[in-house]
């Protein structure tokens, strides 16, 4: 019988020559990643349990995103015990402010094909982008895991999905995972892997594989998973030969199949005010919005910047529309400026901001009130997410969401 490519991870990392779904096995984490929400709870519970020093002090990736910068004053406690904890353990993988966690993780080469990564953040699953078996704990988890470097897991079921075909002008990542969300419902792969394949899916860069992984959560998963290539060993900057092993094999147990044809994908949005609330774009169009955000680690990379400063250019966005556009890292946000884009963004109006989190989670620059409705480009549109529980959120891709900003209602790319 045949393994998965979750499987194949598993079985490297424990020199296995075997694992199934279902089993239990203790895991050696490659990296682990914690950002500033939640370093208070991580650092207390670490000493709570009697630990004094970090298993691999290399391995331990501390990220300032959320919460840069300081929008209430308790934001200050979180950085006063990020830095304490930092220079009690002597940690040098420290960002502060330079993006959000999870672009810097596979950007900096900390998620690497074949790893296995814990994050404090449920978008951890992003990752998987790379090849790499990542997923979030929460603070309890990761305190055990600093102190010992290792976690149990139960060897996760797999759905593949499968994608073939070229995409429709206008459609994206963005509107793949959407409409797979749809599909399978936020409850649909819970504690699944979902693993991609396809020449769909091959011919795609490793930003949009992000996107798609990104969202995996969403569904439930714990995982979901691209196998390597040589434009993964690229981006990862490690030697394709080392990491080609990690595929599926042809006769791998899958929990479900799921196949589409990307010529049947169009634009969709998620509705408010769930992400399975899934729409094609046609059905809402027209209706008006107050906001538009393009960013966060769903959609903040640089061909996502390109897209929306593609359809800016030269023009202007809507009046009384709010444009707030958020690089997911700094060195999207050079790069950006070095091509142009973010030129182009601003002078059709947008509102430039540093890169992290921000009005994604609710924080720092955008927040809405009641009545107010935004097309954003991030991973949920949960009640209160952006504001008060009377915003009204619609999930898109970055094309979407700037044509929507150009016309002041809900707008898609004409195929």
């Amino acid at each position: 019988m045949g393994h998965t490519l979750i499987e194949k991870i598993i079985m490297r990392n424990t020199g296995k020559a075997s694992v199934k779904a279902g089993d239990i096995e203790i895991v050696k984490a490659d990296r682990v990643m914690i950002h500033d929400i939640f370093i208070p709870f991580v650092a207390d519970k670490f000493h709570e349990m009697g630990f004094t020093k970090v298993w691999d002090q290399d391995k331990v990736v501390l990220i300032y995103d959320h919460l840069v910068p300081t929008s209430a004053v308790e934001d200050v406690r979180h950085f006063q015990k990020g830095d304490a904890f930092v220079e009690e353990q002597g940690l040098t993988h420290v960002h502060r402010s330079d993006g959000i966690c999870h672009q810097l993780m596979p950007e900096m080469g900390y998620a690497r094909p074949g790893d296995i990564v814990f994050g404090t953040d449920s978008h951890t699953t992003t990752y998987g982008a790379v090849g790499c078996f990542s997923t979030g704990v929460g603070y309890t988890e990761m305190a055990a895991v600093l102190g010992t470097g290792e976690m149990w897991v139960r060897v996760p079921k797999t759905i593949r999905v499968n994608i073939n075909g070229k995409l429709p002008k206008g459609v994206y990542a963005k509107d793949i995972i959407l409409t797979l969300l749809g599909d399978l419902r936020a409850d649909g792969a819970t504690y699944a892997t979902l693993e991609f394949h396809g020449d769909t899916v091959d011919a795609m860069s490793v930003a949009s594989r992000m996107t798609i992984a990104n969202m995996g959560i969403e569904a439930g998963a714990k995982a979901a998973l691209f196998e390597p290539d040589e434009k993964t060993a690229a981006f990862s900057k490690v030697d394709y030969d080392s990491v080609k092993d990690l595929k599926a094999d042809p006769d791998a147990v899958y929990d479900k199949v799921i196949d589409y044809k990307a010529e049947d994908f169009v634009p969709v949005m998620a509705c408010p005010s769930k992400v399975d609330n899934i729409h094609p774009v046609s059905e809402v169009k027209g209706t008006s919005i107050d906001q538009v955000f393009i960013g966060s680690c769903t959609n903040g990379r640089l061909e996502d910047l390109q897209v929306a400063a593609d359809i800016l250019r030269g023009k202007h966005v809507a009046k009384y529309v709010k444009l707030i556009v958020t690089p997911a890292s700094r060195s999207i946000y050079i790069e950006a400026l070095e091509k142009g884009y973010i030129k182009d963004l601003a002078e059709a109006g947008a509102i430039i901001t540093q890169p992290g989190c921000g009005l994604c989670c609710g924080r720092a620059c955008g927040i809405l009130t009641d009545g107010e409705r935004v097309v954003a480009t991030n991973n949920r549109n949960f009640l209160g997410r952006m504001g008060t529980n009377k915003v009204e959120i619609y999930l898109a891709s970055p094309a979407t969401a700037a044509m929507s900003a150009l016309t002041g209602t809900i707008a898609a790319v004409e195929a």
